[in-house]
């Protein structure tokens, strides 16, 4: 990596950091992808030798430890590491207020759903199996529709392909509805209001869905009106 050539410690910290893809790493770490299959989900555009060698760099420096796990490696974020989750948690409340344009390539349903899938609110599922369907109106075939399959109060797996069981309740969107719900720019009854959502399946799931999945980290964060409304 290239230094910046500066004793101050925020260019000392940004030799690490402004790395391409390097935060969004973190960021993986810290939302709690372990092992390497797991963090390329989270980062689905990045390459596998990109990935490998930021999490290189990053062990080598002494954020990311690399620990054997039976036949695979498993990554844990050190205590250096883990002191960057409230760096990275301005970085995303910021980012929410202040860069609220999504273009057309910013959508990735890959990202988007296994972002949902590992935000479930176990809590409130039944007990039992219960399959979820995700299907978006405007992707190509190959990725307009989603499982995900919640096993009792332990297991959460993401598919892409129907896994033969029984689904509960079916969502049907644009993949940009879906994303401005997950990211808490557009609340559910909003969009099953709009017509921009609609749910297949009993009244009582229906209802319980939006309780069931969580929404991003950051859906809360207070949003910035846009300079019309805030002159009202």
């Amino acid at each position: 990596m290239t230094g910046y050539g500066q004793f101050c410690p925020i260019a000392k910290t940004m030799e690490v950091l402004d790395e391409r893809w390097t935060i969004l790493v973190i960021r993986e770490l810290l939302a709690g992808s372990h092992h390497f299959n797991d963090l390329r989900r989270g980062v689905p555009k990045m390459s596998p030798t990109l990935l490998s060698k930021r999490l290189r760099g990053l062990v080598r420096i002494g954020l990311v430890m690399r620990i054997g796990d039976g036949t695979r490696s498993r990554y844990e974020l050190t205590p250096a590491g883990r002191e960057l989750a409230p760096i990275v948690m301005a970085l995303g409340n910021w980012g929410v207020r202040w860069m609220t344009q999504l273009g057309e390539e910013d959508l990735d349903p890959h990202l988007l759903m296994w972002d949902v899938h590992r935000n479930i609110d176990l809590a409130t599922v039944p007990d039992g199996r219960t399959v979820l369907e995700f299907h978006f109106s405007d992707v190509g075939a190959h990725t307009s529709n989603w499982w995900v399959v919640i096993n009792g109060q332990h297991e959460v797996d993401l598919c892409d392909f129907d896994p033969g069981y029984e689904v509960v309740v079916t969502a049907t969107s644009t993949l940009r509805t879906m994303v401005l719900i997950w990211r808490g720019d557009l609340s559910w009854r909003a969009a099953l209001n709009n017509g921009s959502l609609t749910l297949e399946g009993s009244s009582h799931v229906r209802n319980a869905l939006p309780h069931w999945l969580k929404l991003s980290p950051f859906a809360a964060s207070p949003r910035v009106l846009p300079q019309a409304d805030a002159a009202r």
